[in-house]
């Protein structure tokens, strides 16, 4: 158990690279290296330079799925157009089971997030365990600007499945107001144990498993500082093609 005064004085912070919003309008520059993300936190998720693959973060590590499900750990000098990571310490440590599918699971994460009344606020979690199936995606690069982050998938994206395998589940929480910041509600990435599978997760079945969560009050977001960034129009509402990309 975390006592209250190294709770006082630890990071409580998502770090975040650019804003969903803009990946999804086609900006997919990088912003920052991995390095320099992992420098922010040590749990998280988020996608590369020309949305090359899905990004894991997980124990200090950056780690890229590629179109086929394959994992390798990234150079530190990858580029990261979008991202959000943060330091996980486990406030709330609780078993799940019997999770049938990724509705399910998001409706126990979000009453245990409730329990702390913590829907208005940010939270990263960790569930470690044993999946009896993970419906998966990730995708290879795609170097353009202004093309939709839907567009680009069209053309890019593989699904694939998993099947009795360990491994663990890495996401955020945003809540509704920060729609465009990043993706309301629940997130999540999925890593096999021996970090060799993953993708962005599409649905999940658990039979049992341990998950951490923190909640998390601050944010800090990094925004392109070139002048292309200002050229795209992040008054619209994407709501629906953000919706359709998840």
């Amino acid at each position: 158990m975390t006592d209250r005064s190294s709770k006082e004085n630890r990071d409580n912070m998502v770090y975040q690279v650019s804003t969903l919003q803009a990946l999804a309008l086609g900006y997919s520059r990088a912003v920052i290296s991995a390095g320099e993300l992992l420098a922010e936190g040590d749990t998280g998720l988020g996608t590369f330079e020309d949305v090359n693959g899905e990004m894991i973060v997980m124990d200090g590590h950056c780690y890229r799925a590629d179109q086929d499900g394959n994992v390798k750990t990234v150079d530190p000098g990858t580029g990261v157009p979008f991202a959000a990571v943060a330091k996980l310490y486990g406030d709330q440590m609780f078993p799940v089971s019997q999770i049938s599918d990724i509705s399910s699971l998001r409706e126990t994460l979000t009453l245990k997030i409730e329990e702390v009344f913590g829907l208005n606020s940010m939270h990263i979690v960790r569930i470690d365990g044993e999946f009896e199936m993970v419906d998966a995606r990730s995708e290879a690069p795609y170097r353009s600007h202004h093309i939709t982050l839907k567009e680009v998938l069209g053309q890019t994206q593989k699904a694939f499945k998993f099947e009795n395998i360990r491994g663990s589940l890495v996401g955020v929480y945003f809540p509704d107001y920060m729609d465009g910041i990043n993706m309301p509600g629940w997130h999540l990435h999925f890593l096999s144990e021996d970090r060799s599978k993953g993708g962005h997760v599409f649905d999940v079945s658990i039979r049992e498993g341990m998950a951490k969560v923190d909640k998390i009050n601050n944010i800090y977001i990094n925004l392109p500082k070139e002048a292309a960034f200002d050229t795209y129009s992040l008054k619209q509402d994407l709501q629906d093609e953000i919706k359709s990309v998840e």
